[in-house]
């Protein structure tokens, strides 16, 4: 990956604020920027020429391009990246958008699933992006778990927690499960549950599988097995990822293709295939983070940007995040406090309410 950050240093005033102001201005309006608007209010006496001249050379560095002959210019992907890392300015969200944000949160209602709908949508409507939430595990220890078979291809996993909350997981158990086979699968995971929160439990299980797979019955070792891809996946449990505003994005100003590839992307998300991916997108620090086009798989065939931070619980412990999908032409400089300061209110207001 090109070290943005060696290019910037290496080049000279007038290349760095032409081509500021080219990011600035297609961010603005998503036109070209072309050298006679630049010389109308650039910072010293310069000619049309000059100006053409320096975002030649910018061009050649890949860092501008231009779409059409003798028409102004716009940010590359790399161009655009290193304007994000080294060029955008970024404050404190307007009061306005605070207010809508906040909004959301003054309603005590302890459905948390409730509360992240209404906090996507604020964040969607501020933004007039798509939002995404993805709303925290239940990780409070669990006291005690069981399987309970409802026919040949069904089962039921049943896990109880320290805090009086119960979740029933449907799941398509192994072909030639028993009672007896339950049971002892029920016994090898109680014997390890205590105090742990099912994602310590998770490893935990791993771990002691390959220790004792001799001790455990084959039958009940893949139940544990099955069991395990039930809690990772998260099939039946409450909605984790919230996608809200999808319609922003769908706009009839958008190309045929670039609206099938936009919608290919929120079929992939409602079918909940990257959960994983975008959590681990969150969890490599604290902050905000922001994806351009292609530099995230999840993103790189619809043209977008993805603005996301993650929120953690009392223990500092990552266990969700918010984030802003739009087209590359996002005003960074104004959505990437809205997501900071949305990500901060919900790990508060979720650490409040345990």
């Amino acid at each position: 990956m090109t070290d943005t950050s060696t290019i910037l240093q290496e080049m000279n005033d007038r290349s760095r604020e032409v081509f500021r102001r080219v990011v600035e201005g297609y961010l603005v309006n998503g036109d070209p920027v072309g050298s006679r608007t630049l010389t109308r209010d650039f910072s010293e006496k310069v000619s049309a020429a000059t100006i053409r001249n320096v975002m030649q050379d910018l061009e050649f560095m890949g860092l501008l391009d231009s779409p059409h002959v003798s028409a102004g210019r716009i940010p590359t992907q790399l161009g655009l990246r290193m304007f994000v890392d080294g060029l955008l300015e970024v404050g404190s969200p307007d009061a306005q958008d605070r207010e809508k944000i906040d909004a959301t949160m003054g309603r005590n209602q302890s459905d948390v699933t409730g509360l992240l709908d209404r906090v996507g949508s604020a964040l969607s409507g501020v933004t007039q992006g798509a939002s995404l939430v993805l709303a925290p595990k239940h990780e409070a220890p669990i006291r005690h778990i069981e399987f309970v078979s409802l026919a040949h291809d069904r089962a039921l996993a049943v896990l109880v927690f320290s805090d009086g909350h119960v979740e029933n997981r449907l799941f398509k158990p192994p072909m030639g499960q028993t009672p007896s086979s339950m049971r002892e699968a029920a016994n090898f995971l109680n014997s390890l549950v205590e105090g742990k929160t099912l994602s310590e439990l998770t490893r935990t299980i791993k771990t002691e599988m390959g220790k004792r797979r001799r001790e455990i019955d084959v039958l009940a070792a893949e139940l544990v097995e099955s069991g395990l891809v039930i809690w990772e996946s998260g099939e039946g449990h409450p909605e984790r990822l919230i996608v809200r505003g999808r319609a922003n994005l769908l706009t009839d100003g958008g190309e045929a293709a670039d609206l099938d590839r936009i919608r290919s992307l929120f079929d992939d998300l409602e079918r909940k295939r990257d959960i994983a991916d975008f959590l681990e997108l969150a969890e490599d620090g604290e902050g905000v983070r922001i994806f351009i086009g292609s530099e995230n798989k999840l993103f790189s065939l619809s043209g977008s940007s993805l603005v996301v931070s993650p929120y953690m619980n009392s223990d500092r412990k990552i266990i969700g995040a918010v984030g802003v999908i739009g087209p590359t032409r996002l005003n960074y400089g104004r959505i990437v406090p809205i997501v900071n300061y949305t990500a901060q209110l919900v790990g508060k207001l979720i650490s409040d309410r345990s």
